[in-house]
């Protein structure tokens, strides 16, 4: 049914059919129209953030955790283009998003005027689409195919331009019924040769590996990917951004491969002859050396977005569709052949793969000096708070750490910035999270680094009542930075230490902006230190652990090298001679 509504109102009630429960945003001068109306809305919650950087990181948050569009907002100009990092933090990591952002005045675009950016050129190369209105009639239909592109085929961001006269105009606004996308029809249904052709490869593979990405969690696919992996009793590995979509705890699970990986997976990976590639985009992290990656296997790629395929590796079985139909299609091809009596004997592979796994078990070692071990830490916290928790990490070592030493037993319990690294990711994102599952105890791992670039936000949650819990893992440096400086640079530390331990103090800062904060600086109170935090539940918490400088992330395979030449510690050859490659 159609109705006259002002463009500002038509973009509140688009919202509201979409469904979506909130928006992060600021306002003003040009997206101010739209606040109006939404003052009024019944269904639409707004979360006014600090900053529109940590509005879009929110939004990320939120959708990561629920599976949901996240939605933020912002004006014209400064106000758009601090939404530029969050944006391309969504498209690097296929997290569906849609980004409003005020325009000035259509007469006036391309004069210079005053908070004029060109955001729809900006971001051009990193949303899946965008838009700018030019008629306020076309904001229904514009808003139903952004949410509708962010949330179909490979997720990812959509922005929407509105200039201020679109939104103070009135029009007719008429919901669409039916959407008329020419040129986009993902593909969801997997070729059925290729399956075939897939399960052929799988039932006689001697040394296959499940490499499985975050595309498996878009897809919802984690009991299907369980299902495929119990019934072939094959090597699973979990990338940084599949965290959780198949059990820490199951005995076929290897762990993270990649620059930080555990050595089974990653030798795993280098040994197999046949890489079962689920949602994964043979990203540099995982593979190292290109040249040298898995030398000797075969690979079966099943992605949504037919651009990754053959994009890095040739793949022997491509596979287009829908992570979550692929597997299940998988599941009952590789099934048909079982029964036929088509099986190899994995026996021999699964003793060279619990080898490795004994012989280079992730640990550390105690720091000499005294100080408090961030691995610790970060053990006891995954502990404490249990495989319910959603933990959301900044980018750096305690990024690696928080990903090697939690135990992620669900799916969407692990949110981290992944493809982009972006600093200052975990507490907006933390605070989006903590929205979409209120139910859910939130922890934000951060460095002292990524925390004094987004917590502000911090601020927003205190007065919205999100009370998440934030975990600053101190060194007083720039951890990661630090550690490449020991290693490649002769320990010449230019510009890396924070000096995080002196100034600012965190327990302060954190009582200034409404939150509770604590502090850790030995082993003995880590325990005590987070059930306390734990205990409380009804305003954000921030805990100080004042860590040793000298820790460092291992194993790792140096940037550029072969996954061949991956060190399990300081000081130490390689893993592997080259009697072993």
């Amino acid at each position: 049914m159609s109705e006259s509504l002002t463009g500002a109102q038509s973009l509140v009630r688009s919202l509201e059919n979409v469904g979506a429960e909130v928006v992060f945003g600021i306002p003003g001068g040009a997206i101010l129209p739209a606040y109006d109306p939404l003052f009024d809305s019944k269904t639409v919650r707004h979360i006014l953030v600090r900053h529109e950087q940590g509005g879009g990181h929110a939004a990320e948050g939120y959708a990561q955790a629920t599976g949901k569009v996240g939605v933020c907002m912002a004006t014209s100009g400064p106000g758009a283009t601090n939404l530029v990092t969050p944006i391309a933090d969504a498209y690097m990591d296929s997290v569906p998003i849609v980004a409003i952002t005020g325009q000035v005045p259509s007469a006036s675009i391309g004069t210079d005027a005053f908070q004029e950016a060109d955001i729809v050129g900006i971001t051009m190369p990193i949303t899946k689409h965008n838009f700018l209105v030019q008629h306020v009639d076309d904001i229904p239909r514009t808003m139903a195919a952004a949410f509708h592109l962010a949330s179909s085929g490979r997720p990812g961001p959509v922005l929407v331009d509105l200039p201020k006269d679109i939104l103070q105009a009135t029009g007719t606004f008429d919901w669409p019924t039916v959407l008329d996308l020419p040129g986009y029809h993902p593909t969801t249904r997997p070729h059925a040769k290729q399956i075939r052709e897939a399960a052929k490869l799988i039932v006689a593979a001697r040394r296959p590996v499940l490499y499985v990405g975050g595309g498996v969690l878009k897809a919802r696919a984690a009991e299907e990917l369980r299902k495929l992996a119990e019934l072939t009793g094959i090597p699973v590995v979990t990338t940084l951004m599949a965290r959780g979509a198949f059990p820490d705890s199951h005995r076929q699970h290897l762990g993270m491969p990649g620059m930080h990986g555990t050595v089974a997976a990653v030798t795993a990976l280098q040994k197999s002859d046949l890489l079962i590639t689920l949602g994964a985009r043979f990203d540099d992290r995982v593979t190292g050396k290109l040249s040298s990656f898995a030398p000797g296997a075969a690979v079966i790629h099943a992605d949504i977005d037919p651009a990754e395929i053959g994009k890095n590796r040739t793949a022997d079985v491509p596979i287009v569709g829908d992570c979550r139909e692929t597997i299940a299609d998988l599941v009952v091809a590789v099934a048909e052949l079982y029964k036929s009596g088509t099986r190899a004997d994995l026996t021999g592979w699964w003793k060279q793969v619990d080898g490795w796994r004994e012989t280079y078990p992730l640990g550390y070692e105690e720091p000499t000096d005294g100080s408090l071990a961030p691995q610790h830490v970060i053990t006891r916290l995954g502990q404490i708070a249990g495989p319910e928790a959603i933990y959301v990490s900044g980018v750096g070592q305690h990024q690696m750490w928080a990903s090697q030493f939690i135990s992620y037993e669900n799916p969407y319990t692990w949110l981290n910035s992944g493809g982009a690294g972006t600093m200052g990711y975990s507490v907006p994102a933390a605070m989006g999270a903590k929205v979409g599952r209120p139910e859910a105890t939130v922890w934000a791992i951060d460095g002292d680094g990524c925390f004094q670039m987004t917590n502000q936000e911090l601020v927003t949650c205190a007065i919205e009542g999100l009370p998440i819990k934030v975990a600053i893992i101190n060194n007083g440096n720039l951890g990661m930075v630090r550690q490449w400086q020991t290693l490649f640079y002769e320990s010449r530390y230019s510009n890396t230490n924070l000096q995080s331990k002196r100034i600012p103090d965190f327990v302060k800062l954190a009582d200034a902006m409404g939150c509770v904060g604590l502090r850790c600086e030995t082993k003995d109170e880590v325990d005590a230190t987070i059930e306390k935090a734990m205990a409380i539940d009804d305003m954000p918490v921030v805990v100080d652990f004042v860590v040793g400088e000298d820790a460092m992330v291992w194993p790792m395979v140096a940037a550029g090298t072969s996954n061949d030449e991956i060190l399990a510690a300081r000081d130490t050859r390689p893993v592997w001679g080259e009697d072993d490659v």
